[in-house]
């Protein structure tokens, strides 16, 4: 990650994390103008909904849509930014399609502009390198459950050129930038995650691929499968795809009944009845948003449990095309 000690500050979660920054960079007090926020369209609930606060306040949001291939322009976010605009948001891997974006390009547009840079990289760490010199942002989060360790314990990587207004106050923990008593032994376990993530990156990166490839090749056998963003720059375990005469929410209940869990959204959307706003960024028509689902592999999944999930996949697709074959008779 190439982080220095002193420049992480640990939190609950990436949730927190987010949020911490946007109220330090973006809080509207009555002796200033509300200002400008930018942030690509298709970013993590936390930071979103922290924009949408911050609009609420009198602020100005910018929300640059990323490409049909799923990838932000990082031009577009460069041209996005204003005299005013206080913070820009950009996440190294959309959590829904995978699609992994241009900060490090974005980030020296932010420099130019004096405008600092929050990297959501939650999705991204332990499945690709995360190194924040490379990335260039002033903020970096990243949470241990997404890469095999503990619930409860995430990091706030603060640039030593930013400094951070604590969200949490009333205590003296983490040099003051975040109150409250520390989950050590979860903080213990992000730790250990990363050390074990970082010297697998590249066994568990093939592991990985091999297992999205092998689905993405398998779906050829299953007529009208679509794979979303395949060209372009991918996490390794992702695989978003789509039946455009199907409805994603009974695949996935049929799925679920044959042992296998997918979603219709990001995880941290699960649950929700409202239309995916990764889906909707990239322009795509209401029946193929509709008929979506993420896969997502882990490095405990084998080729075999693919090869169950492609058979199981084929038999519900075929069934669900009966059945509405009959009905329409």
């Amino acid at each position: 990650m190439a982080a220095e000690p002193l420049e992480i500050v640990f939190t609950g979660s990436g949730t927190e994390a987010n949020n911490a920054v946007i109220e330090s960079c973006c809080s509207v007090s009555h002796l200033e103008t509300s200002g400008h926020l930018v942030v690509s369209a298709f970013e993590h609930p936390s930071i979103e909904e922290s924009a949408a606060r911050f609009e609420a306040r009198g602020g100005r949001v910018t929300r640059v849509a990323p490409g049909t291939d799923g990838v932000v322009d990082w031009r577009d976010f460069a041209a996005a930014m204003e005299d005013d605009t206080r913070l820009a948001c950009l996440m190294l891997a959309n959590n829904e399609l995978g699609t992994v974006q241009p900060v490090s390009q974005a980030a020296v547009s932010c420099r130019e502009q004096s405008v600092p840079l929050l990297c959501d990289a939650t999705q991204a760490a332990g499945k690709i390198e995360v190194n924040v010199v490379d990335l260039g942002a002033d903020f970096l989060v990243l949470a241990a459950h997404k890469f095999h360790g503990p619930l409860g314990a995430a990091a706030l990587w603060v640039s030593g050129r930013r400094d951070l207004t604590p969200l949490l106050v009333g205590g003296g923990q983490e040099r003051r930038r975040r109150a409250g008593t520390l989950n050590v032994a979860a903080i213990v376990g992000l730790g250990t995650t990363c050390e074990l993530a970082a010297a697998e990156l590249d066994d568990r990166a093939r592991l990985l691929a091999g297992l999205r490839d092998r689905f993405e090749a398998g779906l050829r056998t299953i007529g009208g499968a679509l794979v979303h963003c395949a060209d372009a720059p991918r996490l390794p375990n992702t695989s978003h795809i789509a039946f455009r005469d199907l409805s994603a929410e009974v695949l996935l209940i049929r799925l679920d009944l044959e042992g296998f869990a997918v979603s219709t959204g990001s995880a941290c959307a699960a649950g929700a009845a409202e239309v995916s706003p990764a889906l909707t960024a990239l322009g795509l028509e209401e029946d193929e948003i509709r008929g979506s689902l993420r896969v997502s592999f882990g490095i405990t999944n084998s080729p075999d449990e693919v090869d169950d999930l492609l058979a199981a996949l084929g038999r519900v697709v075929s069934s669900l095309r009966q059945g509405a074959l009959v009905a329409r008779r």
